[in-house]
C-alpha cells in the first residue's frame, strides 16, 4: 500500500466531505423548497459552477477509466471517436436553454419527470418516465461504483470488494447529507482537478515515452492500424464512428442527468457563461484523457484489463505524491457522475412516484426522510450490483446512455417545439425507443454498421410524430374534458 498515493487521495475525500456538511445547512425547511434545494440547488447555479458541474456529471468513469481504456486497445481511432463529445454541453444548452429553464419554472418542476407531467398531463407518461430513469440508471450507477472501485483497488492492493464499499460509503456520505448543491459545489472543485491533472499527466507520459516522435514509432511497429482512424481491428468503420456522435452527442439531450442541469442555472447569462467554459473544458479534457490511454501502450504493454490503464500509467510515469494528486481526477470524474445519478433516481422514487401518486400531502420531515432514505438504499442495491463488474465498463456505462436517450430526446425536444405532440405521441415514442433498444442492442448489435442506438432514436420519433397527428382530435377533446372538470372542482 502506497502512502504517498493514498495520502492526497484522502485528503480530497476530506474537502468533498466538508463541502457537502457546508452545503446541507442550506436545505431550506418548507416541502417545496427543500425539494428544490435537494435536487435542484434552489435553481441558483451561476455559468462557472453549471459548467463544471454539466462537465463533472458527463465526465464519468466511462471517461476516465473505460475510455482511455479502449483507446489503449483500439488506439487513435478512439481518440477521433471520443471527440464527438466535445459539443455536447453547448448543444444540450442551446436545444434546451432558456425555453426549457422557463417552462419547468412554469411547471414548477424539480425533475424531468415533473416536466414531463406538465407538458403531457398523463400518469402513465410520468410512471414510463420514472421507471425508466430508475432501471437504466442502475447500469449507469454500477458502471461509475466499479470505476471507482478498481481505481482503489489499482492503488491500494486491497481487494476489489473491499475497495467498493470504500467508494460507496465515500459517496453515500455527502449525497446524502448535502443534495444537488453539495453536487454541484464539488462537481466545481472535480472539474478543476479534472482539467490540471489530466494535462500533468499527458505531459507525464509523453516525456516517460521519449517524446510524441518515438511514441508514434512503437505505436507503429507494433500494430500501424493503431494510428489509423478504423482502430486496431478495423472496427471504427466511418458509418459506426458517425453514428456514434448520435450516442455522445446529438441525442445527449434526452440524458435526464444532463437536462435536470438545465433547470438549475439562475440566468441567461449565467447559461451563455456555461456555454463557453464547458465547451472548451470538454474538448481539452476529453483530448487528454484518450490521447493518455493510446500513449500509455508502448511505455505499459500488455495491460489485459483496459480500466486500469489510467491509474497504472500514473503510478508509472510520476512521483508517489504527484499520481496520488492526479488520480483526484478520475475518482472527482466518477464521485461527480455517482451523486448524480444517485439524486436523479432518488427524485424519481420520491418526487415523481411518491409525492405525485401516493401521499401528495406528505409532511415536510417525511419527505425529508425518505429522500436521505431512498438515496441510502439505491446506493446500497448498486453496491451489490457492481460486485461482478463487466472487464470494460464503458459497455454498460453507454448501455445506459442509449437507452435513457431513446426514451426521452423526442419527449423533451418535441415537447418544448411541436405544440401539436401530446401524450398519446409521447408515451407511443417511449415505448417504441425502449422496445426497439433493447430488442436492437441484444439481438441486432450494430444494424447496418451503425451503433444500436440510432435506429431506435429513428423509431421513436417517427412513433412520437405519427401518434400525435393520428390522435390529435382526441388530445384536444381530452384536454377541453380536464379543463371543465377543473372549473366545476
Amino acid at each position: 500500500m502506497n502512502v504517498a498515493v493514498i495520502v492526497p487521495l484522502l485528503l480530497f475525500l476530506v474537502i468533498i466531505f466538508a463541502v457537502g456538511f457546508m452545503a446541507s445547512r442550506s436545505l431550506n425547511k418548507s416541502n417545496n423548497d427543500f425539494m428544490q434545494e435537494y435536487f435542484l440547488g434552489g435553481r441558483q447555479l451561476g455559468g462557472f459552477v453549471l459548467a463544471m458541474t454539466m462537465i463533472a456529471t458527463y465526465g464519468s468513469a466511462s471517461s476516465f477509466i473505460g475510455g482511455p481504456g479502449v483507446a489503449y486497445t483500439q488506439g487513435f481511432g478512439w481518440v477521433l471517436l471520443s471527440m464527438s463529445q466535445v459539443a455536447t454541453g453547448y448543444f444540450v444548452l442551446m436545444i434546451l436553454g432558456k425555453k426549457f429553464a422557463i417552462m419547468a419554472r412554469r411547471y414548477n418542476a424539480v425533475t424531468l419527470t415533473d416536466f414531463l407531467k406538465g407538458r403531457y398531463q398523463s400518469k402513465w407518461v410520468v410512471l414510463t418516465a420514472a421507471f425508466s430513469i430508475i432501471i437504466f440508471l442502475f447500469s449507469a450507477m454500477a458502471a461509475q461504483w466499479v470505476g471507482g472501485a478498481r481505481l482503489i483497488e489499482s492503488l491500494t492492493g486491497i481487494s476489489y470488494t473491499t475497495s467498493l464499499f470504500i467508494f460507496a460509503v465515500s459517496v453515500l456520505i455527502y449525497v446524502v447529507i448535502g443534495g444537488f448543491k453539495a453536487v454541484a459545489l464539488t462537481d466545481t472543485v472535480q472539474g478543476v482537478v479534472m482539467f490540471v491533472g489530466t494535462l500533468v499527466l499527458l505531459i507525464a507520459t509523453i516525456v516517460a515515452g521519449g517524446g510524441i516522435s518515438n511514441i508514434m514509432a512503437d505505436l507503429t511497429a507494433e500494430n500501424p492500424d493503431l494510428i489509423t482512424p478504423f482502430g486496431a481491428d478495423g472496427s471504427l468503420t466511418p458509418t459506426y464512428v458517425s453514428s456514434f456522435w448520435i450516442l455522445v452527442g446529438v441525442a445527449v439531450v434526452g440524458l435526464p442527468q444532463v437536462t435536470v442541469r438545465a433547470m438549475s442555472y439562475k440566468s441567461s447569462k449565467a447559461m451563455h457563461r456555461a456555454l463557453l467554459i464547458g465547451t472548451i473544458v470538454v474538448g481539452f479534457i476529453m483530448l487528454n484523457m484518450h490521447l493518455i490511454g493510446v500513449f500509455a501502450r508502448p511505455i505499459l504493454p500488455g495491460i489485459e484489463v483496459g480500466d486500469k490503464v489510467m491509474p497504472l500509467i500514473s503510478l508509472e510515469v510520476l512521483p508517489a505524491w504527484l499520481a496520488g494528486i492526479v488520480l483526484a481526477a478520475p475518482m472527482a470524474a466518477i464521485m461527480s457522475t455517482v451523486d448524480s445519478l444517485l439524486l436523479l433516481v432518488s427524485s424519481s422514487v420520491v418526487k415523481d412516484i411518491y409525492i405525485n401518486y401516493i401521499k401528495p400531502d406528505a409532511s415536510h420531515q417525511r419527505v425529508k426522510n425518505l429522500s436521505f432514505g431512498v438515496t441510502t438504499v439505491l446506493g446500497v442495491l448498486v453496491f451489490l450490483m457492481a460486485l461482478n463488474p463487466p472487464d470494460l465498463l464503458i459497455w454498460l456505462n453507454l448501455f445506459a446512455f442509449g437507452g435513457l436517450e431513446a426514451t426521452f430526446i423526442w419527449p423533451v425536444v418535441m415537447g418544448l417545439y411541436w405544440k401539436t405532440g401530446n401524450k398519446y405521441g409521447a408515451l407511443s415514442s417511449m415505448a417504441v425507443g425502449i422496445g426497439s433498444y433493447i430488442i436492437i442492442d441484444l439481438f441486432f448489435t450494430s444494424p447496418f454498421g451503425m451503433h444500436s442506438v440510432v435506429l431506435p432514436v429513428i423509431f421513436s420519433f417517427i412513433a412520437y410524430v405519427v401518434v400525435s397527428l393520428a390522435t390529435k382530435n382526441v388530445a384536444v377533446n381530452d384536454y377541453i374534458a380536464q379543463q371543465k372538470m377543473e372549473r366545476s372542482m
